[in-house]
């Protein structure tokens, strides 16, 4: 049930807490927010309140675009209007209980609302619902994890930080027991933060954890995904650890996935509309229109999948990360995986994102294309791959950085017919300042081959 304002002001009010926290998502997927105090908090309720556009105007570092038009130092960096979401309602449990709430820009239709992730999740979300879907997503997680502070980070080569545990412990208990009260301060906590877990687990590469996140209703989905991947850093902090979710730590170690499974459901929730026990492999006419969609898709939507130069490192032939325009069912060499077999856990899994993703974005890229195949009624003529999905070519590869990949997105009409051109226009503008801040940089790989040979 839904709280209305006056119940949870009641709620707040007799509580022992005095401020509370809020947050929006940039269009890298970093939150960004403050403490208010609790009256002003309560103010904000009727009138919302007022978020610098520079959220949306700069980069990771705090670094201003010099190339975007729907904000920056030519608008004077003016407010856009926030809608605080109270269904978002947490309360932090490793921060004295602290309450804790989303906001977006939806209303504000001129400024905000044309840029922020989570408002087009919920224009794209809308368009399954107003269709007779209710779309039912998770995302699963792989990052390492160090045993470094951010000072000492900032100080040291980031190459030798050590990682919390050492070798490739792949699904260990063993290791898992190494660093038992970090592992069960991250299950345990997030689920009192509104984040619950299916499962945990240590992966391959040393200090590598991978975690699944309970699906739920798409929002719902992405809200969980954005938190985990904060609520992680911050509990690692907590422990004297630093937690990163960079796509590719090592060229040498596998990849971080952030693989989004999904399904479509009917508006009750009682029949899972991709499950079809009559059809091959279990599954739906609706099914293939929607992985069909997806692939047709892929290569213009891909910088919402890898959004950084560090992506495509990740995706690379095997790394487990896909490369190929490929399908297969229960295959780890594809681009989308196919599970099925269940009524209820009848399901796709885009494998083509990493960790380094904005939830909101890869959520919304997924249900956009899938949605595209149902509704042009696309045929899944894409024969399934039953091999490695590495040497698959049939359907050609990926685009193979972020500079391909952010001009193919940038000059498709597709695109822009999914998620509006002034979205495509702002987020591939960003993708390219991605590109160009890399590109002016000397990197050490270019130190060490050259400073002494050449």
């Amino acid at each position: 049930m839904k709280t209305t304002k006056e119940a949870l002001i009641e709620k707040l009010k007799n509580s022992s807490c005095n401020k509370v926290k809020l947050a929006i998502v940039d269009i890298d997927g970093v939150l960004r927010g403050k403490v208010v105090s609790l009256q002003k908090f309560i103010s904000m309720l009727d009138g919302g309140l007022g978020f610098c556009a520079v959220v949306f105007g700069w980069d990771m570092e705090d670094k201003s675009y010099d190339n975007v038009s729907v904000t920056g130092w030519h608008t004077g960096y003016p407010d856009f209007q926030a809608q605080i979401d109270l269904a978002t309602q947490r309360q932090i449990p490793w921060d004295q209980d602290m309450p804790f709430f989303l906001a977006d820009f939806e209303q504000d239709k001129e400024q905000g609302a044309l840029v922020c992730p989570r408002t087009l999740l919920k224009r794209i979300r809308q368009r399954a619902v107003d269709a007779g879907f209710m779309p039912q997503f998770s995302q699963e997680f792989e990052w390492f994890n160090f045993e470094v502070t951010p000072e000492g980070f900032c100080r040291a080569e980031p190459e030798v930080a050590k990682p919390m545990t050492p070798g490739m412990f792949g699904y260990s208990i063993l290791r898992a027991s190494l660093k038992s009260e970090f592992f069960n301060d991250l299950f345990d906590l997030c689920h009192k933060f509104g984040i619950p877990l299916e499962g945990l687990h240590t992966e391959t590469g040393p200090g590598v954890y991978e975690a699944a996140i309970q699906y739920s209703e798409i929002l719902l989905a992405a809200d969980r995904a954005v938190l985990f991947k904060t609520s992680v850093k911050e509990i690692a902090y907590k422990h004297g650890l630093m937690a990163t979710f960079m796509a590719k730590w090592s060229e040498s170690l596998p990849g971080n996935g952030g693989h989004v499974h999904q399904s479509l459901w009917d508006n009750k929730l009682e029949n899972n509309l991709f499950y079809d026990p009559e059809g091959k492999w279990q599954m739906s006419q609706m099914m293939q229109q929607y992985i069909a969609g997806q692939l047709h898709c892929l290569p213009y939507i891909l910088p919402m999948f890898a959004p950084t130069i560090n992506s495509y490192k990740r995706l690379v032939e095997g790394a487990w990360a896909p490369t190929t325009l490929t399908w297969a069912r229960d295959n780890r060499t594809t681009a989308l995986r196919v599970l099925s077999g269940g009524k209820k856990s009848t399901r796709l899994e885009t494998r083509v994102i990493g960790s380094d993703v904005n939830p909101y974005l890869a959520m919304a890229a997924c249900l956009a294309a899938g949605l595209y195949g149902i509704e042009q009624q696309l045929d899944l003529k894409n024969p399934a791959t039953l091999g490695n999905g590495y040497e698959d070519f049939s359907n050609g590869t990926l685009p193979s950085s972020l500079k391909e990949a952010t001009r193919l997105m940038k000059d498709s009409e597709l695109a822009n017919s999914l998620f509006g051109e002034p979205f495509v226009q702002h987020f591939c503008k960003t993708r390219e300042w991605e590109c160009r801040e890399f590109d002016a940089r000397v990197t050490d790989w270019e130190r060490k081959r050259y400073f002494e040979i050449i």
